[in-house]
């Protein structure tokens, strides 16, 4: 603790250095006010009028404390390097705590106090609205004094008449005037516009995609990637033995421990029933394993002496029961019996008793879904071997069909007559099927005919037919002469193109044989097995499964061309369907079903049929839905819309699938199988997209004879009548109405 005495001694010091700096400053001023001009006579006269009155003020402020201070404060004026502070005793004190407690009051360690902690940064320079005389320190370390400031209105005065008005300004710091530059102008004048303060700097510059305006032929980073994200994360390794741990001391419950806890709480506090049965019966009967079963009571057989007719030829009868010898086989048995109680428990279990008939969906009777095909009305016998292919007039009055003889018929359908027949061979001719010659048989020996088809127009009666290799188109002369002359004008009268297969014009003998019309036949490198109509008439497509390059083949009869829409088929081709709205072409492979655009030349769709080898392929009127029969016992419906999977797959059959067909007209088809049945169904189409299509089985139609494990090879329906024409391998063909 300093004493009152030390503390005075410090402040009469501080008071005398801060006398001798003012004195100093004083004298400076008087010399900078004797060297100013006339104009700055007023402003140095009040500098040194302050100077005066701080030196008077300051005088005040210092107290007399006595005799000896103020003479060594003088000798401080003449030699301020001699400065020493007298000693005092401490008789000239009379309360020296009194004095203590003044002192303490006066000094505070505020801003100007060299304790102070709360200087800033810049205090080592004054600030340019300070009252100081001086600016800044020289090289040597001594103050420079600021320059006397002119008159308010001399300033302005000199601002605007500068070389550029109002562009001069008097730096605050130095006193000096400065002219601002033109950059400095704009500087400023972004600034007060709250722009940017450098020009050339663009805030909005324009947006350069680097990624993805170049393709850029190495990656932006080739950095391998770390081995962190192989390795098992440290982190979590040490969470999970955390969480472990915590388990394992139960801190934390598993869900199966919390629900536990929970049953033992509400068992706690559960309200018990005095007048209820007995809790152990309760839980007995609440268990729903069945008791083991109790042994059989001993029998006569297990006695050591029973009756004569009890025992046994073999056995022998013992006096008394030690005698007798034990079973060998007791302990296995037991052994076995507690296996069987501890290995296999006895569980009662609620039989369901669930009406099979109620898991089977709701179908309309086959009553109310009349007219269908029910019955055999008429037999068409005529041909040799098997019919592989029948098809029915648009008029329905007439019904074509071919086989293995090789001879073309067509038959009335009412009355079941043939009307016109003739032999087919694979060259091109065509001869009368009634002769018998050897040479004639020998020269044109009968070919199979594969398929057959009449053309979509009712007013242009063409039928097509395929044998071997040759495609046949024939105007029968059962139709009037307006017809016939329309099946005329149907075909090109100009030569014949080159395309992918050979056209000829029919003979003269050929075309007036029987009042018969040959307009043409075609002659392609494969044999062909299916054959389809286009819509308008004037395409034919036929297929051949042995091809791979010329497999499909549309022909134009209007130009008399054939091209190949396919350079190579995918698999080998089954058959050939025409959309019946878009122009697309439906092809049928062994196991899938493709749908191509003529127009675009592109695949649209490919059916997964799920069969091993399909057989037949027909398209629903509407376009939308499609059927096929395979040779492993289905039937699958598309529906197009849909899906690509089958949306029905019907496994009636008990054979292969030979052929399928939709009605033209009414909601039915049906399909025939080597099994010798045709099975009927009635398949209906909404216009609800949201509906699903009703399938419902009607009639399994048996009369068709198998010939060497073949059975039904055709089926046709009749364009308007809801009757269905049928061909076997016996050489009949049936007519179900």
């Amino acid at each position: 603790m300093q004493t009152g005495l030390q503390k005075r001694k410090s402040r009469s010091k501080q008071l005398a250095k801060d006398t001798n700096e003012e004195r100093n400053l004083n004298n400076v001023a008087e010399k900078v006010s004797g060297e100013a001009d006339n104009g700055e006579g007023e402003n140095s006269s009040r500098t040194k009028l302050n100077a005066e009155n701080q030196d008077s003020e300051e005088e005040e402020e210092i107290p007399s404390i006595d005799a000896e201070i103020d003479d060594e404060n003088e000798n401080v004026e003449e030699s301020p390097s001699d400065f020493s502070t007298p000693e005092l005793s401490e008789d000239d004190y009379e309360n020296p705590e009194e004095d203590e407690k003044e002192l303490d009051d006066e000094i505070d360690a505020g801003y100007s106090s060299d304790s102070s902690t709360e200087e800033g940064p810049g205090g080592l320079y004054p600030s340019p609205d300070d009252d100081n005389l001086y600016i800044n320190y020289d090289i040597d370390g001594k103050k420079i004094t600021r320059p006397a400031t002119p008159a308010a209105l001399d300033s302005l005065i000199s601002s605007i008449d500068k070389d550029k008005g109002w562009t001069g300004i008097v730096d605050p710091m130095t006193g000096q005037p400065v002219n601002l530059t033109t950059e400095e102008l704009g500087l400023l004048k972004r600034l007060a516009q709250s722009q940017v303060p450098d020009e050339s700097f663009d805030p909005y510059p324009d947006y350069d995609d680097f990624f993805t305006k170049n393709v850029q032929l190495t990656p932006v980073s080739s950095a391998p990637e770390p081995k962190r994200r192989f390795a098992p994360s440290k982190h979590e390794e040490k969470r999970i033995l955390q969480l472990a741990y915590a388990i394992r001391k139960g801190h934390i419950m598993t869900p199966t421990q919390r629900t536990e806890q929970e049953k033992e709480h509400r068992s706690e506090f559960a309200d018990r029933d005095l007048w209820a049965d007995d809790e152990q019966a309760t839980v007995n009967k609440q268990l729903d394993y069945a008791p083991a079963p109790k042994l059989p009571p001993p029998s006569h057989e297990e006695s050591y002496n029973p009756p004569e007719e009890y025992l046994k030829k073999d056995s022998k009868r013992y006096p008394s029961l030690r005698l007798v010898p034990a079973y060998s086989n007791l302990i296995k048995e037991r052994f076995e019996r507690c296996l069987d109680l501890y290995l296999a428990p006895r569980v009662r279990r609620s039989k369901l008793n669930i009406d099979p008939e109620s898991l089977l969906p709701k179908l309309p009777s086959p009553s109310e879904l009349r007219p269908f095909p029910t019955r055999c009305t008429n037999v068409y016998i005529g041909h040799k071997g098997r019919v592989r292919s029948i098809s029915a007039h648009k008029d329905g009055i007439w019904l074509a069909s071919g086989g293995d003889d090789g001879i073309l018929r067509v038959w009335e359908i009412l009355t079941g007559r043939c009307v016109w027949k003739c032999a087919l061979d694979s060259f091109g001719n065509v001869r009368d099927a009634e002769s018998d010659s050897e040479d004639t048989e020998k020269a044109n020996k009968p070919c199979i005919i594969q398929s057959l088809a009449w053309g979509p127009l009712s007013e242009v009666p063409v039928l097509a037919v395929g044998v071997d290799e040759t495609l046949y188109f024939i105007t029968p002369p059962l139709f009037s002469p307006e017809q016939m002359e329309n099946s005329k004008e149907h075909f090109t009268s100009n030569p014949y193109q080159e395309s992918s297969a050979v056209w000829r014009r029919g003979s003269k003998k050929s075309s007036n044989m029987n009042g018969a019309i040959v307009h043409a036949t075609v002659s392609t490198s494969y044999s062909i097995k299916s054959l389809s109509w286009h819509r308008r008439g004037d395409y034919i497509a036929t297929c051949s499964p042995i091809a791979s390059g010329r497999a499909v083949l549309i022909h134009q009869l209007s130009r008399g061309a054939s091209q190949s829409p396919f350079s190579k088929s995918r698999g080998s081709v089954q058959a050939i369907a025409f959309h019946p709205t878009q122009p697309y072409l439906l092809v049928a492979t062994q196991r899938y079903v493709r749908i191509y655009n003529l127009v675009k030349q592109e695949l649209v769709k490919t059916l997964l049929a799920g069969v091993k080898w399909i057989s037949s392929i027909s398209v629903h009127p509407s376009g939308d839905h499609v059927i096929i029969g395979s040779y492993d016992k289905r039937l699958c419906w598309f529906d197009l819309d849909l899906s690509s999977k089958p949306y029905k797959t019907l496994r009636y059959h008990t054979r292969a699938v030979r052929d399928v067909s939709y009605h033209p007209t009414l909601p039915l088809f049906s399909s025939a199988s080597d099994d010798g049945d045709v099975q009927v169904f009635h398949g209906r189409v909404y216009n609800d997209l949201l509906a699903s299509p009703l399938i419902v089985p009607l009639k399994i139609l048996r009369n068709h004879k198998v010939v060497d494990n073949v059975g039904v090879l055709s089926s046709s329906w009749h364009p308007r009548e809801a009757w269905l024409f049928t061909s076997g391998a016996s050489g009949e063909i049936r007519m179900w109405t």
